[in-house]
């Protein structure tokens, strides 16, 4: 349980890091007000350098992908509440942040910034090419919110795990046999044999005068 937990905290956290490493761009489009065209080639030169790296890269990627999703599925399938309510929930994020990388940044970056026109950063950026950057810096900020909400989830499970085994932690104690709870007990205890030898010393001390006093011929 915990390593599977460990594994899915590890590839969420690469991903993430891969994710802010856009930032380079993301943060000219999508947080800077106004957006020049400054800005817009600058992103697009990031993006257009993606698209010339080696393959491999993105078949990394896929296999990090598909060993996260499997291991979050696999941990669902235990059945227990807390990975019904916590790994259902990093099931559904996760899955979105692929199909959305998979399905809409990656088609993005490989058909529109594969191929830039020669251009100085003073120069007008193409109408067909500003919507697809700003896109770009929305969906990689959605994927990134997703994948921090899989961390607090994984994070809520463990402490949901830890605060269950805190509370049925006790002490054990040895239930009598009915034999011994039928069985009459006719040894009393050592006090009240103390108390009974107490209370017939002064009672003799104080019934024999008497005795003798009415045993006395008159």
């Amino acid at each position: 349980m915990g390593a599977r937990a460990g594994i899915v905290v590890c590839i969420t956290s690469f991903l993430l890091g891969a994710l802010f490493t856009h930032w380079i761009a993301d943060s000219l489009t999508l947080w800077k007000s106004p957006v020049t065209d400054e800005h817009l080639w600058t992103a697009a030169s990031y993006y257009s350098i993606l698209t010339k790296g080696p393959p491999e890269i993105l078949y990394f990627l896929f296999t990090v992908l598909f060993l996260g999703g499997t291991t979050i599925l696999w941990s669902f399938g235990d059945g227990q509440a807390g990975n019904l309510m916590f790994d259902g929930g990093s099931i559904f994020l996760f899955g979105m942040t692929a199909v959305m990388y998979i399905y809409t940044v990656l088609p993005i970056i490989l058909a529109r910034f594969h191929s830039l026109p020669t251009h100085g950063l003073k120069d007008p950026f193409p109408r067909s090419l500003r919507q697809s950057t700003l896109d770009l810096a929305s969906n990689n900020l959605i994927c990134s919110v997703a994948l921090t909400g899989v961390l607090a989830l994984q994070a809520g499970r463990f402490w949901a795990e830890t605060s269950d085994s805190d509370d049925t932690e006790f002490v054990l104690v040895e239930a009598p046999t009915p034999e011994e709870v039928d069985k009459p007990s006719h040894t009393p205890p050592a006090g009240t044999t103390a108390l009974k030898d107490r209370l017939s010393i002064h009672s003799d001390d104080k019934v024999k005068p008497l005795l003798q006093q009415r045993v006395q011929p008159s």
